[in-house]
């Protein structure tokens, strides 16, 4: 039998404070731990009691099951072992080529961008009607000066084998 002692239908009222005073009836409690959404930070109402030895969780399960708390009446029972989450993260092969990974280049699945929102259009729109209303002479903010001489020309280095016969074949890797 377990320690660890699972609580629920808690009334969204209540603290740790309240569920270490309720269980200290039964015996010593050596922690409490309340639910609440990762996402939200609201309580969930329900938490978890784990008390300082298996008889004195037994006797709460016995004497605390179905007691009534601020406002609702609670369950006590055994936690449950937590199960196991599957390990990893990452991308798990979302990208092309990959084993297992889709074969489109699109977006991740769940990243879908929202649509684009009225103010977002409103600066578009803007900005067309500045466009419009520009003369033809004048150029853009980030054009670069008249003054800006080109770069010297990057020659591509030569890949091996560049220069076989057009009819000629390679062998592909891995096939003999």
């Amino acid at each position: 039998m377990s320690k660890e002692l699972y609580v629920g239908s808690l009334s969204y009222d209540a603290t740790e404070y309240d569920l270490e005073k309720l269980f200290s009836v039964s015996g010593r409690v050596t922690s409490v731990h309340l639910i609440v959404d990762l996402t939200t930070g609201e309580f969930k109402g329900c938490g978890y009691v784990r008390m300082s030895t298996e008889a004195e969780a037994k006797d709460a399960i016995d004497s605390l099951d179905g007691a009534m708390l601020i406002d609702r009446q609670i369950t006590v029972s055994l936690a449950r072992a937590q199960k196991m989450k599957p390990q990893g993260g990452g991308l798990r092969g979302r990208f092309k080529g990959k084993p297992g990974g889709s074969d489109n280049a699109g977006p991740i699945a769940g990243s879908a961008k929202p649509a684009a929102s009225k103010k977002t259009s409103d600066f578009q729109a803007g900005a067309a009607k500045a466009a419009a209303e520009r003369p033809a002479s004048a150029k853009p903010a980030f054009a670069k000066p008249a003054s800006a001489k080109p770069g010297p020309a990057k020659s591509a280095p030569a890949r091996a084998g560049a220069s076989k016969p057009a009819g000629a074949r390679t062998p592909k890797a891995g096939k003999r």
